[in-house]
């Protein structure tokens, strides 16, 4: 039973951070949608290439 406990707990803490990653991942993309074009060019990314990133699914990490 208690091991039954442990992996239960583990489950919450995984999708508790899964859901955390989510988040920030589209807190990440909205700045950066947001960002304007002099900042933007700072960071060597184009205006589409900013709404590209911003447009993709919350869940979809990295380049696909």
């Amino acid at each position: 039973m208690a091991a039954r406990g442990r992996s239960i707990g583990a489950s919450l803490r995984a999708s508790a951070a899964l859901v955390e990653g989510w988040l920030q991942r589209s807190r990440q993309r909205r700045a950066l949608a947001e960002l304007d074009d002099r900042q933007l060019r700072d960071i060597g990314v184009t205006r589409a290439q900013a709404l590209a990133e911003a447009a993709r699914p919350f869940w979809r990490g990295g380049k696909t």
